[in-house]
């Protein structure tokens, strides 16, 4: 826990009562604020309760005098349309914030001589932060990993040494919550059609992700992609500025005769070849060949050898949910891709393999699984749950075998049992179950974490029974 210690004798609001929002509470506390909370779930309103707060409605009479409204990211800012907390706040002159607001301003890293690293990316976020976090920690830096993944980012350590760093995952929700936000090394991986419930178009999703480079000049680092025609125009309008950053070009289709390049199973520095991918098993894919080249640029920015930060990367074993292997069951393998909460997510998964027995389904996001369709030939059966059951199977149509499972534990018995046979009967080859889902998880699931484990467990289930190979 970090006190709040720059906001002592002033009165803070915090709407969202979750982990973060709690954290939030207890750092302005230990700080010396007073706080005033609130959530409209009344579940989260007790769980304020039983740590010893009493949650107050926030209105304009209650918002007045604020230093802050502290959001939670889940919490509509602007699209649909403010919540009313948020335009409560705006009435009576608030601004509104978030946690990693609160702990740029408490840490003031540039003064003390600390570093602030963001990633962030419509896919492949959480690994290349977490890829980032292993190869820097393999070099002996001191890093502490919050933001988007692992723990909300005031209950990470203070810390005080000269060269160490906040390595941030930073979600568009949370950008769009920290005005003050400036990285010394800086990730985009790409943009691509997401959360526009919650940003209103493309464009202004774009510009809110463009924010990971806000603020940044001489002794910065920019790493972008070049792979989508969003992060393009972007990287046209860094290289426009006159800032002084350093700006790194990243891509997974074309060798970069300047940059950092995955492509064709091997990895480029400036056009010429440093390491072949296959040393790098948990990170299998073309997308993992973008989350790879980004970190080995953001290392190098970090002033770590080529040699140190390959080897690091091998050592990596993958992050859970994405892409996790987990053995085979009577010679099929079985992989957990829970956080494939998209088409585009769910495309990088499908195209690692062949011989897919595929779980989809869930609660589905805009377009469906229609832009899967160049990958189904790689589909030997899919196994359908969730309320998009019936869409995915439309669109599946006779392209693709499949079997309207319903919910998880079906599917993946169903999975097992058709790839065993097919396996037996000697005409699959190579079988694979895969659980990339291609959709939120919130109609049968608490969160993607919640689907993914309880696919482990009924995976880990079938080779308790000795079905393992």
């Amino acid at each position: 826990m970090i006190p709040l210690h720059h906001s002592k004798g002033s009165i803070y609001a915090v709407f969202g009562l979750a982990r973060s929002g709690l954290a939030a509470a207890r750092a302005l506390v230990r700080g010396g604020a007073e706080v005033r909370l609130w959530d409209d779930n009344a579940a989260s309103r007790l769980a304020a309760e039983q740590a010893g707060f009493k949650p107050l409605p926030l209105n304009d009479a209650t918002l007045s005098g604020c230093a802050a409204l502290v959001l939670a990211p889940g919490v509509p800012l602007t699209h649909p349309a403010p919540h009313d907390c948020v335009a409560a706040a705006a009435r009576v002159g608030v601004p509104v914030i978030g946690d990693i607001e609160l702990l740029l301003r408490e840490m003031q890293p540039a003064a003390k001589g600390l570093g602030v690293y963001g990633v962030t990316g419509t896919n492949g976020k959480s690994t290349t932060t977490a890829l980032l976090a292993h190869v820097l920690n393999a070099a002996g830096r001191e890093i502490a990993m919050g933001g988007n993944i692992g723990v909300p980012v005031l209950e990470l350590p203070r810390l005080a040494a000269q060269g160490g760093a906040y390595l941030l995952e930073m979600s568009s929700f949370q950008l769009d919550l920290t005005p003050g936000w400036q990285a010394r090394i800086a990730v985009l991986l790409n943009i691509t059609p997401d959360h526009l419930d919650r940003h209103g178009d493309m464009a202004r999703y774009a510009a809110i992700k463009a924010r990971i480079f806000a603020g940044q000049g001489a002794g910065d680092t920019a790493i972008i992609g070049l792979d989508d025609e969003y992060c393009r125009a972007i990287h046209a309008a860094l290289q426009a500025e006159a800032s002084g950053r350093q700006i790194i070009a990243i891509s997974a289709e074309r060798v970069l005769a300047e940059g950092i390049s995955a492509v064709a199973g091997k990895l480029y520095e400036n056009g010429t070849e440093i390491a072949d991918l296959a040393r790098f098993p948990a990170l299998p894919g073309k997308h993992n060949g973008q989350n790879i080249a980004a970190v080995y640029a953001a290392a190098r920015a970090a002033g770590l050898d080529a040699a140190a930060i390959l080897k690091a990367v091998e050592t990596f074993p993958g992050l859970k949910h994405r892409l996790q292997q987990l053995g085979k069951v009577d010679g099929i393998a079985c992989v957990n891709d829970s956080k494939a909460t998209n088409a585009e997510a769910a495309e990088k998964a499908l195209a690692c393999y062949d011989g897919i027995y595929w779980i989809a389904g869930g609660k589905a996001k805009e377009g469906g699984i229609a832009p899967l369709k160049p990958l189904f030939p790689r589909i030997r059966h899919a196994f359908l749950i969730g309320a998009a059951a019936a869409d995915f199977a439309a669109t599946l149509g006779e392209a693709v075998p499949h079997t309207i499972s319903g919910n998880l534990a079906q599917a993946v018995a169903q999975g097992l049992d058709l790839a065993r046979r097919d396996h037996a009967a000697g005409t699959a080859g190579d079988a694979v179950l895969l659980l990339s889902p291609a959709c939120a998880s919130y109609d049968q699931f608490k969160s993607f974490e919640h689907r993914g484990e309880e696919f482990i467990r009924l995976i880990q289930q079938r080779q308790a029974r000795g079905e393992a190979a």
